[in-house]
């Protein structure tokens, strides 16, 4: 089968990296398959590049993916990356794919789903407004507050231990400016950001957060982004209140809106209770995928 690969252009990079994009089409230019290459461009993630590779079910077993793949890896390596992370669903093609292609697991993820409508509101209720002495709730949408912004940013060290596995993700450094361009980045695609954190009230820090976006018109499924403490706030409950907290507001503010999306690294016990806790439902489970390179 005569197969063209086309190099696509994305036009507006986001505040950490750019993406490279190629479509695969047929001899009478019918679309066959695409891949898409995120490059990382922060310091600390130099080195890395993620992949999400598609191509039509009818399509498959016939090279397309292969030369798709290939010409990805081409690019990573002009850009002077060290390794390539793809994810799959455990068990599908794609995950067999990767495997006999020199990728290698190295990522556990469980992810899961809360049904809106089967959320126990009266125990939500009670579990967000449970009083934690030394600590309060607060939350806003879109970019973090002015007075907030900094504290904010330096609890986003919380995630510096999440399981990662050996994904060679390397550790992200976040800053004010960081936050507000990534802020932004989901208000420009159409999207609703809303960040519950956690306070200290002797001295106003943020020492935890918890990010929900949802869609912009309030329907089909919200995805959490990301629920995190610091280390030395750990053990008083409130990753488990942060979240009761944004899936009330969700049911408050978005009727529409049929459940919230979150996934787990599967060695992340502690998250995985939280979710569990508030009524979460696993759905399938994910593998990262490095191939170094």
């Amino acid at each position: 089968m005569s197969l063209r690969i086309t190099p696509l252009t994305e036009t507006e990079p986001g505040p950490s990296s750019h993406r490279l994009a190629w479509l695969a089409s047929g001899p009478a230019g019918e679309p066959l398959g695409s891949a898409f290459l995120r490059v990382f461009d922060r310091e600390e993630q130099r080195h890395l590049a993620e992949l999400e590779l598609s191509v039509h079910p009818a399509e498959r077993r016939g090279g397309v993916g292969t030369r798709l793949l290939d010409v990805a890896l081409a690019a990573a390596r002009a850009q002077e990356r060290r390794s390539v992370l793809a994810q799959a669903e455990q068990g599908s093609p794609a995950d067999l794919f990767l495997a006999a292609r020199g990728f290698r697991p190295v990522l556990s993820l469980i992810y899961a789903r809360l049904p809106l409508t089967d959320a126990d509101l009266p125990a939500l209720d009670a579990l967000a407004d449970r009083p934690c002495p030394g600590y309060r709730l607060t939350e806003w949408d879109g970019t973090v507050p002015a007075a907030l912004a900094r504290t904010y940013a330096d609890a986003r060290r919380a995630m510096d231990d999440m399981p990662m596995g050996d994904t060679d993700h390397g550790r992200v450094v976040w800053d004010v400016d960081r936050l507000v361009a990534a802020a932004e980045a989901v208000a420009r695609r159409g999207d609703l950001l809303h960040t519950v954190a956690a306070v200290d009230t002797a001295d106003g820090s943020v020492v935890g957060f918890s990010e929900l976006v949802v869609p912009g018109d309030g329907r089909g499924d919200g995805q959490h982004y990301g629920t995190a403490v610091l280390p030395e706030h750990r053990g008083r409950g409130l990753a488990r209140r942060m979240k009761a907290l944004s899936i009330r507001r969700a049911r408050e503010r978005h009727p529409e809106l049929g459940g919230l999306l979150t996934d787990t690294a599967d060695g992340n016990a502690p998250m995985r209770a939280v979710n569990e806790a508030l009524g979460y439902l696993p759905t399938h489970r994910s593998v990262e995928h490095r191939r170094d390179l």
